[in-house]
């Protein structure tokens, strides 16, 4: 089973689209989970229009922290390989086949490359990694800059057993999974653009961070 987590808080003018590019990708026998923070908009709306009955959706800690959201969803996760994502983006063809392959293949965390998009989904940077420079070394990861970048990485359910709970001082949700991944298992990180990630004032992921430890 795969179990998509997803930590929504007043994203109704994008959802759609993103969740109508993962449930293409999914069988009946997979789950979405949908982690809201208290909304205001028509979020909950647009996901309830769906009626799809592997989507669930779970009330929020309401602390308007996304890493208190995501790690809410990701403890209502019952699957066997975990995908993270964000409420703005577009998941490309042949995403989930593609990292199910990498982790069925012995990786615990694979992270893909993205295209970099505008609001409007205007390509800005075809590679992340290019446009950031990637760096591989789990070192260089935990002690310079960062690139686990949460809406491009799966993982296995080993991993996030590991990762959980998450330690009061997390600087964010993909960084500490990203780090406990590597230091008890094995990354891959994929070089194929699997997303379109956008980038715009609202988003709640960093891009390249440096290291808390830095």
């Amino acid at each position: 089973m795969i179990s998509v987590c997803i930590a929504t808080y007043n994203g109704a003018a994008t959802l759609h689209e993103q969740l109508s590019s993962i449930l293409s990708q999914l069988s009946p026998d997979d789950e979405v989970i949908v982690s809201d923070d208290g909304s205001t908009d028509a979020t909950l709306d647009v996901v309830r229009a769906f009626d799809n009955p592997i989507i669930h959706i779970v009330p929020g800690p309401q602390t308007g922290s996304p890493i208190d959201n995501f790690e809410h969803a990701l403890r209502q996760a019952r699957g066997e390989y975990i995908f993270l994502s964000d409420q703005d983006d577009v998941w490309l063809e042949g995403k989930v086949q593609r990292m199910l392959a990498a982790l069925k293949g012995g990786a615990d965390c694979v992270v893909s490359d993205c295209r970099v998009t505008d609001q409007a989904l205007h390509v800005t940077a075809p590679s992340f990694f290019a446009h950031v420079q990637l760096h591989e070394s789990r070192w260089y990861n935990l002690l310079v800059r960062n690139f686990y970048l949460g809406c491009c990485m799966a993982f296995t359910r080993r991993v996030l057993q590991r990762a959980l709970p998450f330690p009061a001082c997390t600087p964010m949700h993909d960084i500490w999974i990203g780090n406990v991944a590597a230091f008890t298992g094995r990354v891959e990180f994929l070089h194929e653009p699997l997303i379109l990630f956008r980038r715009h004032g609202d988003n709640a992921s960093c891009t390249a961070r440096k290291s808390p430890y830095s």
